[in-house]
């Protein structure tokens, strides 16, 4: 066993007697840096300094040489007063006090504390993977970080969007930018509240990290038409509208009169956009004929169900001559459905816009009054 107290001879001299100038103080490094552990001492004379660990009083340095088989550990003397113990590629094992002897009788010692920081590391096994659950179902999303200081766990949406968090047991909603906690509750999930979110763990030790965990709110399609009547002039293209909100992924299609599924071609554009849990689907009819009148449903079905939207489609009949100077407003009724004509010159306007693009719908407000009383009767 290597001793301290043999190495260096002691004397019984009790004038000028080394002493420690300062404390060595306690010092934070972060992980993988050098920590320098500083020892003055005042009167050596022919005294010995030496450097050990505390916790197990490991013999680490014995005056300017190196007794232990670490190699990340060398002293520095700087031919004065002061010894450096350097610990290069610091580790969490390298945490605890350090102790700077001088091998007098009694021995002097003094104690430096090196407390070494981690940056944060979420822990996989305790934070949550993706999840799916039905809607109005409770979730919890979790996560878990290592780390020195104890890591602070703050969550947010990847998309920027704030975090809709209920109060459990009322409807209330409320929302918020950032959420701090390393359990982050959800009550009576709605489709508004998934996405994919990101758990940050920081301590102020860089860097800051984070895992992205996906909540998928799990429900049936529903399809909403903004417009279920539309009139279009002959030899015009006509676009067709369909809003529908799913998860999971829904198949979606357009059908007429009941009939058999339409295809994207020549005769009809078919297209779709997603967006999380929404989808907007478009029909675009080309140079509408008699023959295109009819019903069309837009269809969207998943694994939870199937629903679908219904749009009336029919012609309106455009009289561009009226009475050279007549301005008056009149109703003319073609196949039990009305439309408004207005005037020669507003007349004329929305023939340039028909002739030149897409139809989605009548622009004037008259004619939605007049439908929704002459309608009923027509049908019947």
């Amino acid at each position: 066993m290597f001793s301290f107290q043999e190495t260096f001879p002691t004397t019984r001299q009790i004038s000028d007697e080394p002493e420690f100038e300062a404390p060595i103080g306690n010092l934070t490094y972060p992980v993988g840096r050098e920590a320098i552990l500083s020892c003055t001492v005042n009167s050596l004379g022919k005294y010995g300094v030496g450097w050990l660990k505390a916790e197990d009083q490991t013999v680490l340095t014995l005056h300017n040489r190196v007794v232990t088989h670490n190699s990340r550990i060398s002293v520095a003397h700087d031919n004065l007063r002061t010894w450096q113990l350097r610990i290069r590629q610091l580790r969490e094992s390298d945490r605890g006090c350090y102790m700077c002897q001088i091998n007098t009788s009694p021995m002097k010692k003094q104690l430096g504390c090196i407390d070494v920081h981690v940056p944060p590391d979420i822990i996989y096994d305790d934070t949550s993977a993706d999840l799916a659950v039905q809607e109005h179902d409770n979730a919890t999303l979790s996560c878990k970080a290592t780390g020195r200081p104890t890591p602070r766990i703050t969550w947010r949406r990847e998309d920027g969007e704030p975090i809709l968090v209920k109060k459990p047991g009322t409807r209330d909603t409320y929302k918020l930018d950032t959420y701090n906690g390393s359990l982050l509750h959800f009550w009576r999930l709605d489709r508004r509240q998934m996405g994919a979110f990101l758990c940050i763990a920081s301590n102020d030790v860089p860097p800051a990290v984070s895992k992205r965990i996906t909540l998928n709110v799990n429900f049936a399609p529903t399809v909403k038409v903004p417009n279920q009547l539309l009139g279009a002039p002959l030899d015009t293209d006509v676009q067709l509208e369909c809003y529908v909100e799913a998860f999971p992924n829904t198949i979606n299609y357009w059908v007429k009169n009941r009939g058999e599924m339409l295809l994207d071609g020549p005769k009809y554009s078919i297209r779709e956009e997603r967006s999380s849990y929404k989808v907007f689907m478009w029909l675009v009819i080309r140079k509408f004929s008699r023959s295109d009148i009819g019903t069309y449903n837009c269809v969207s079905t998943n694994s939870l169900g199937k629903s679908e939207g219904t749009l009336r489609l029919y012609e309106i009949k455009i009289y561009p001559n009226l009475p050279h100077g007549s301005n008056d407003n009149h109703v003319n009724i073609l196949g039990g459905l009305a439309e408004a004509a207005r005037g020669h010159n507003s007349r004329s306007k929305d023939l340039s816009d028909v002739s030149s693009g897409v139809v989605r719908h009548t622009s004037c407000s008259f004619l939605v009054s007049i439908l929704v009383f002459i309608l009923p009767t027509v049908i019947r």
